[in-house]
């Protein structure tokens, strides 16, 4: 008696440890904005005290943030392939693409501070008070307040729709996820801390999904020959 062996190509299957990239991204982006608002003022017309009292700090952050992109990078990953087959082509178009404009925007924010912290060691008394520096800091705070933390909010509101429509999440979480990316679309201005509510989220999200991917599968049995 002859057996024929089928060879069929795997589908390659993301790891289940890849879900620790979401914590290790809110982490990240958590701690850059603490480093940032503890050092540098909210105005976007300040004079640039903070680049003689507390740059290092700031350099800190910049460096962290390709880190924390990377891991971003991964968490989405990780969210596609909890959706798996349930994916809808026009919530993942959405998805992905507000996902890739916060981060894109996140890195022209660091890029520009970055630059203004290369120019300032090169030319420390002509900077500050510069218009050239007014400007480069109102850039840096309207594309990060304004547009990266809208961006930042329609993901949340794709992700979370995403989860009430195929349960790749708890309900409870998704409709928080709601709540929370409409406070961010229509509200952000009005409090300083409301950058840190995308990080919370998706920690969220992140341990939720850990967890439920570690949780005990009982051994299947050897079939009976």
């Amino acid at each position: 008696m002859t057996e024929t062996i089928h060879l069929t190509s795997r589908r390659l299957r993301t790891p289940r440890a890849a879900a620790v990239a979401g914590l290790l991204f809110a982490a990240l982006l958590i701690i850059v904005l603490m480093l940032f608002l503890s050092s540098v003022p909210k105005d976007p017309l300040e004079q640039g005290e903070w680049l003689s009292v507390s740059v290092g700090k700031v350099i800190v952050a910049i460096n962290l943030i390709p880190f924390a992109g990377v891991a971003f990078l991964w968490f989405i990953g990780v969210v596609r392939d909890r959706l798996g087959e349930a994916e809808d082509r026009l919530f993942a178009t959405v998805f992905l693409g507000s996902g890739l404009l916060f981060l894109a925007m996140l890195f022209v924010a660091a890029a520009v501070f970055g630059a203004i912290v290369v120019v300032y060691a090169a030319y420390p008394e002509g900077l500050a008070n510069s218009p050239t520096f007014a400007l480069a800091r109102a850039f840096a705070y309207v594309i990060v307040n304004v547009y990266a933390i809208k961006m930042a909010g329609v993901f949340m509101m794709v992700t979370s729709t995403l989860g009430l429509r195929t349960g790749f999440i708890a309900r409870w979480i998704a409709i928080l996820g709601l709540v929370l990316a409409l406070c961010l679309l229509f509200g952000s201005q009005l409090l300083d801390w409301s950058f840190a509510v995308f990080p919370a989220w998706v920690l969220l999200i992140s341990g939720y999904i850990l967890v439920d991917n570690f949780q005990l599968v009982p051994p299947r049995r050897a079939p009976r020959t």
